[in-house]
């Protein structure tokens, strides 16, 4: 029988982050305690003040359309946020405000990649990077992120990749899923290599930019001449905790920004109204919440890392940001899409395989600690107690 779908949804991926989330929640349906290691999801809730803030744009009539790009004081407030942040100068207009960050990266790809277009991307990596470069019919070119380099770039590799048809190079750290960071000397290498290519873009996505425990962030736009190559991406979901609100943004050239807008305008219209008056309070009101959460992760990190490296067959490094292990299980004797498969059903522990993240992943799996120390702790038990089994 004639299909009815596109060719083109063959080369479209998924996360499965959700697809495990929707295992464990079947199996508590049926009445097992499932403890939740596998989503990238803050378990605290979106502060008091960044609600409160919203419940009175939604009782003060912020429920209608407004301007696709963003409301314009959010797109100030974003834009003067960004500039202290990253020690750049961006303007409001540079701004594009989406639902959720995952639409930039759709609308940027779509933007500017052609058919035949290489695009790098780093693996292990979060998956809807490759997924969406091989709906548009692109190139995905990977830049390995091994354990060995502590998850960061192999800056000679990185820059040989690069070529003639090098259209966009995606760089995501702190990164998903490894909680490796950039060095400053592989900014500056990229940097360099890159800046006077009009024909190229560089992606930066920086949504956990808030969640690092050793140094300090940085932004390759920071670097001289790379503002106006540079795109970045970011988002209120893991600082504030405001999964659910579907809140991210864009920064960008202007004449980029006009044509992402173009792209909200025929798919979403405009980003919710009262959330983007939240995102203002979450701007500029206290940062107490945000910063007590990322002190919380970083407590859980030692336990977690500790933990770890006291079963045997698995060594885990320990992350120096977001909130998410990448432990590695060679002295198991199972493939990374197996071992998940496993836990969740003997020890009632869900979590990802690393080469759900891309094949360089294989070898791995990725832990969430976004959960309470007791609940990792009881879930370190367990995978002990069940790969004691085996």
């Amino acid at each position: 029988m004639t299909s009815i779908f596109a060719s083109r949804m063959q080369e479209l991926g998924t996360e499965t982050a959700f697809e495990v989330l929707a295992k464990a929640k079947a199996l508590e349906e049926q009445g097992r305690e499932i403890i939740h290691l596998e989503i990238g999801e803050p378990d605290f809730d979106t502060p008091r003040n960044i609600r409160d803030a919203a419940t009175k744009a939604m009782n003060s009539g912020y429920t209608h359309y407004v301007p696709a790009a963003g409301i314009p004081e959010f797109r100030r407030v974003i834009a003067q946020y960004i500039s202290r942040t990253r020690n750049i100068d961006v303007k409001p207009e540079e701004v594009v405000v989406t639902p959720g960050a995952k639409p930039i990266i759709f609308f940027s790809i779509l933007a500017c990649v052609e058919v035949g277009d290489e695009v790098m991307y780093t693996n292990p990596g979060f998956p809807i990077y490759e997924s969406m470069i091989n709906f548009m019919g692109a190139k995905p070119v990977p830049m390995p992120l091994r354990e060995t380099n502590d998850f960061a770039l192999d800056t000679d590799d990185t820059l040989a990749k690069i070529s003639s048809k090098t259209k966009m190079i995606i760089l995501n750290f702190p990164e998903n899923p490894t909680g490796g960071v950039l060095t400053k000397d592989n900014l500056e290498a990229i940097a360099d290599e890159v800046k006077h290519r009009d024909d190229l873009i560089i992606v930066s996505d920086e949504v956990y930019s808030r969640m690092i425990y050793e140094g300090e962030h940085r932004s390759i736009a920071s670097l001289p001449a790379m503002k106006e190559k540079t795109t970045i991406i970011d988002g209120f979901s893991k600082t504030y905790a405001m999964t659910g609100w579907r809140l991210g943004y864009g920064v960008m050239r202007s004449d980029l920004a006009e044509k992402i807008t173009q792209l909200m305008i025929n798919s979403n219209s405009c980003t919710c109204a009262f959330s983007q008056i939240a995102g203002i309070e979450a701007l500029n009101g206290p940062q107490d919440d945000a910063e007590r959460m990322v002190e919380e992760f970083k407590r859980r990190r030692e336990v977690i890392v500790a933990g770890l490296n006291r079963i045997d067959g698995i060594s885990c490094k320990k992350p120096k940001a977001t909130f998410y292990v990448f432990p590695n299980i060679g002295g198991i004797n199972m493939k990374s899409k197996e071992l998940p498969d496993f836990l969740l059903d003997k020890a009632g522990v869900a979590l990802l395989s690393g080469n759900s993240f891309g094949s360089f992943g294989e070898g791995y799996v990725r832990f969430s600690f976004a959960n309470s120390i007791p609940n990792i702790e009881k879930a370190l038990a367990r995978i002990e107690e069940a790969l004691s089994s085996i």
